[in-house]
């Protein structure tokens, strides 16, 4: 056997790993408040800048439209946000948070403070931390290319 295509040897797989127990891992924060991971992204997305295109919020979340659209569309079915045609370009929509989108921002602001608690290597260092979201950056920036 390859030692290379041992899967004990992959980073690949400890990444994957890690973002899929990550994800896991805010459930108990966002269950109650009725959105999942997907959801809270697009939210802080838009609870940082709010009236965005569909392109924009793809674009800041590293996703496809293909992938964000029906995302949104469920979003806007829940009441989170709404969709509007931009009165730039009719193909374009914009996006919007709701009263209740905006609510949310309230309810969630604990949830950064509890999935950092759940990463004790970090401390609660925010130089630590700055250092760590740097590290990853580099590394998918490097990957984007």
């Amino acid at each position: 056997m390859y030692e290379q295509l041992k899967l004990d040897n992959q980073l690949c797989f400890r990444l994957y790993t890690a973002s899929r127990l990550i994800t896991q891992a805010y459930r108990p924060y966002l269950e109650p408040l009725g959105i999942t991971y997907t959801q809270y992204l697009v939210l802080m997305v838009l609870w940082e800048k709010d009236n965005l295109l569909v392109s924009e919020i793809s674009e800041r979340l590293m996703l496809d439209t293909n992938t964000v659209t029906p995302l949104l569309q469920r979003m806007e079915h829940e009441d989170l946000l709404v969709r509007t045609r931009s009165v730039v370009d009719a193909r374009q929509k914009l996006v919007s948070l709701t009263k209740k989108g905006r609510r949310l921002e309230e309810q969630a602001k604990e949830v950064p403070a509890c999935m950092v608690a759940k990463l004790p290597f970090l401390g609660n260092d925010p130089t630590r931390i700055q250092a760590f979201i740097e590290n990853l950056n580099g590394m998918i920036d490097m990957l984007k290319e």
